[in-house]
């Protein structure tokens, strides 16, 4: 098994390519959860994730032959622009096998580290399947994204850092995919201050380590539905989760709507930008999933910033309808002047904020004479969306609430 020596080990080799990332206090945080949290910010990361480290660290341990026949890994993203990366700076030639509804800005990131990206699969494991085709076809040697000792024991360095920074750490709290992450942090921690708990994280649609522990042996899930694309993983590794059995206290899960609502409040509260994967640590803290003690010194680590734009727009949608402050909704109206200027003096006395309006006479759902009316409102909270809901109502409109 992994042990505390590698990660240090690990240390010297990572530490001129992947940065010391920062430690952020949050006073927002901290209030929400009545404990004192620190941000471990791994979106600062080179790449913008914590997988510069593990991959930093494996490619140091290749031969003089393995660096000559090239690198081949499997990605949803991040790995995959940590060995580019690495691959790079290190000058061995790599490929990358990433899913084919990987977000644009990974595919192209992972290509202008120096990489080549084959687009293949459903899923991780789905473009794992390629990658080790590739490996076969070509010789190169597979670098996995978590399964593998020397790329726990890069991500691990994470942990040192931790202790370095906040040597008073009560509990550190990692999301889990394929597991690497959180069995290199945990072992780090448990060499240093043992004392310290570990909870790892999971989204609901890709959980499969309670399931696992509960067993005692790996659960393979059938597929995974999570916008939490960075942890979206089938099961966790051999080697994993012999550590996650072993170092891990808790695990817990939580659910998109959650992780949205995370991502949101990094934006808006800590200005930081965050990939869904990488906020799950604050969406379990956030939401209760974990038992805290008041005044209890937690950092939760924020493990990627990779969001496509097109996803954080979707996301922060969510996050915002979540929070009650932004509402759709649908009514029929007389088709007649001045019917729409009595449903917005409604809005007007509830100071409903009105993004925009569409008409549509043509629907096979109304009658002749009526028109059907979408309205999108910027609103101030759920209480406020109950009160306005219940106003309109009460005026006789019947409303359907589209999101």
């Amino acid at each position: 098994m992994l042990e505390y020596a590698d990660v240090v080990a690990a240390h010297e080799r990572v530490r001129e390519t992947s940065r010391h990332t920062p430690l952020s206090y949050s006073h927002t945080f901290s209030a929400m959860t009545d404990a004192a949290v620190h941000l471990k910010l791994e979106n600062a990361q080179r790449t913008g994730a914590f997988k510069i480290r593990g991959a930093t660290n494996r490619i140091a341990t290749l031969s003089a032959a393995e660096r000559e026949a090239g690198v081949v890994t499997a990605s949803a993203g991040n790995h995959a622009q940590g060995v580019a990366l690495a691959a790079t700076r290190a000058g061995v030639d790599s490929t990358i096998v990433m899913p084919e509804n990987a977000p644009i800005s990974k595919v192209r990131a992972t290509e202008n580290y120096g990489a080549e990206v084959v687009l293949s699969g459903v899923d991780y494991d789905a473009a794992a399947d390629r990658a080790h085709e590739i490996e076969r076809e070509e010789g190169r040697t597979y670098l996995h994204a978590f399964d593998d000792e020397d790329v726990m024991a890069g991500q691990g360095t994470i942990g040192l850092e931790i202790l370095e920074d906040c040597p008073e750490v009560d509990t550190v709290v990692v999301p889990i995919g394929g597991g690497g992450l959180i069995s290199g942090i945990a072992t780090a921690i448990e060499g240093a201050r043992p004392e310290t708990r570990i909870v790892g994280v999971q989204a609901e649609g890709a959980s499969s380590v309670a399931p696992s522990l509960a067993k005692g042996e790996r659960v393979t899930l059938s597929g995974v539905d999570t916008m939490a694309d960075g942890i979206a993983t089938r099961t966790v590794g051999e080697r994993t989760f012999e550590v996650i059995d072993s170092r891990v206290d808790e695990v817990v899960t939580v659910s998109d709507p959650e992780i949205a609502m995370a991502v949101v409040h990094l934006l808006e509260r800590a200005k930081t930008l965050v990939e869904g994967a990488g906020a799950v640590p604050l969406a379990a803290l956030l939401f209760d999933h974990i038992d805290l003690e008041p005044g209890e010194t937690v950092v939760p680590v924020i493990s990627g910033g990779n969001i496509d734009l097109n996803t954080l727009t979707t996301v922060i949608v969510r996050g915002l309808v979540e929070t009650g402050r932004y509402l759709k909704i649908r009514t029929v109206l007389k088709d007649r002047p001045g019917a729409l200027e009595d449903l917005l003096a409604i809005f007007t006395a509830y100071r409903a904020n009105i993004f925009a309006i569409q008409h549509d006479r043509t629907s096979r759902d109304i009658g002749m004479s009526d028109t059907e009316v979408e309205i999108d409102l910027e609103t101030r909270g759920n209480d406020h969306v109950t009160e306005l809901l219940a106003a309109i109502e009460g005026r006789g409109y019947e409303v359907d609430v589209l999101v």
